[in-house]
């Protein structure tokens, strides 16, 4: 059995994939066998080898063991929009059942499965699904990566409150300095501190790589805090 982490976020584009990269690489210097995970991904790109997509391509890299493409991301979509416009698009739907068992294959060659997220807590994935049923139908932790910017005290309320109330455990969460003229951030942090129910485990600049991995030590220990997890089976 290995341990597995959701990588949340209070919207999109706010950075989850710089941070679960850097994270992969900080379980690395650490000593694990880390892999990434993007179930989900809308705005792929046509390849000779099928749709690729590049936040997919990042977690892969970060990797050791290395996945391939299919397993990292099972659900691959070309349009740039919500992943439940994509893939009606293509005439396709997500579904569990194909994540579980690629979970399961990463989970079984590696220590620890970092799996991303799409968009916000809410995000649609198909009419029946949305991205909070990702890491339920799992049973994974959640880190909520924090993009740091005006509102961001408002955003991260409501997205911790709505991962405890969906039934989640929330691990903790990473500030990433998304707007690095953002005013007061030290004050913000200090209020997301005081205000949100779990620790902080890291505040990161904005794809500052060399930087991103040494600020992640509590974060790859309150993942090697985690016990085993059995892998969920569809």
């Amino acid at each position: 059995m290995s341990r597995s982490v959701f990588i949340a976020g209070t919207d999109t584009g706010i950075g989850k994939t710089f941070v679960s990269c850097a994270l992969l690489r900080a379980l690395r210097a650490d000593g694990l066998r880390a892999v990434g995970m993007k179930p989900v991904a809308s705005g792929c790109e046509a390849t000779p080898d099928g749709l690729r997509n590049d936040d997919a391509l990042a977690l892969i890299a970060a990797s050791d063991p290395s996945p391939d493409y299919a397993t990292c991301n099972p659900f691959a979509f070309a349009e740039a929009v919500s992943p439940h416009l994509a893939a009606a698009a293509m005439h396709a739907e997500v579904e569990m059942a194909p994540i579980a068992a690629a979970h399961a294959r990463l989970a079984a060659g590696a220590e620890v499965v970092v799996v991303e997220g799409v968009g916000g807590w809410l995000a649609p994935l198909s009419p029946t699904l949305l991205a909070n049923a990702l890491p339920q139908a799992l049973g994974l932790p959640v880190i909520l990566v924090v993009g740091l910017r005006l509102g961001c005290l408002n955003h991260a309320q409501l997205s911790a409150r709505a991962i405890l109330a969906d039934g989640c455990s929330l691990l903790g969460w990473i500030g990433n300095a998304v707007d690095p003229a953002m005013d007061r951030r030290e004050d913000n942090l200090a209020t997301l501190r005081r205000l949100l129910p779990a620790p902080c485990l890291g505040v990161v600049e904005h794809a500052a790589e060399a930087t991103a991995t040494a600020a992640l030590a509590a974060a790859v220990a309150a993942v090697r805090a985690l016990p085993p997890q059995a892998a969920a089976r569809a």
